[in-house]
């Protein structure tokens, strides 16, 4: 059996992630929501979701204590990041006023300049929500069957920037080029919300479920 941990944080996502996953799981997969460190760490594959502001997530990593078992999970497993578990990931957010990440990805989190205008004069409306194109800047396992330029359904008022461009794995349009995904390594995380996107989501769930 291959079990696949939903990292319970006190995020409110948990439920629609853990039944997308369910959804494309096969009989030999084993899709369970935990915030024990323990059973984080004796997982085949572990996801990492999230809404909200970066300060209680963080505040409620640290506080469960699963700060060290992210890290260990990070060195030998199949990991994946959805919205503000790809925020977490790096070393600081300038939201609610500067926080510390994980600092696992070289980089920065920052927010959408206000007061942006598009080509024909119409005001960007923060947060952006809504679906959106991701364009595959490098090849990889979880973009299989999923064509580049496709679309993703987004809520964020921030996005990542990495340091090393090798670790951009797609990037999309609004206000700025922003980073939509990053790929390393037994890592992958995603800004937009695969749970939400319908059929190319769940084909990037699945290919995770069969990644490494």
């Amino acid at each position: 059996m291959n079990t696949v941990v939903v990292v319970d944080y006190g995020s409110s996502n948990l439920r629609s992630v853990s039944k997308a996953l369910l959804h494309v799981a096969t009989a030999k997969h084993n899709i369970i929501i935990s915030a024990d460190p323990e059973q984080i760490r004796l997982a085949d594959r572990v996801v990492i979701p999230g809404q909200g502001a970066i300060q209680q997530c963080m505040d409620n990593i640290k506080g469960k204590g699963l700060d060290q078992v992210l890290m260990e999970c990070l060195q030998n497993k199949p990991f994946l990041g959805i919205c503000m578990g790809l925020q977490t990931l790096m070393d600081r957010s300038e939201e609610d006023g500067g926080i510390d990440g994980l600092g696992i990805v070289a980089g920065n989190v920052w927010r959408f300049p206000d007061n942006t205008r598009d080509g024909t004069g119409n005001l960007y409306k923060i947060p952006h929500m809504g679906w959106n194109r991701v364009m595959q800047e490098k090849p990889h396992s979880l973009w299989h069957g999923i064509a580049s330029g496709e679309r993703f359904y987004f809520v964020h008022s921030y996005y990542v920037q990495p340091d090393n461009s090798q670790d951009i794995a797609a990037t999309t349009d609004y206000v700025v080029t922003f980073t939509s995904a990053i790929a390393r390594d037994n890592l992958f995380a995603v800004q937009f919300h695969p749970e939400k996107s319908q059929r190319a989501g769940l084909r990037l769930l699945q290919n995770f479920l069969t990644w490494l």
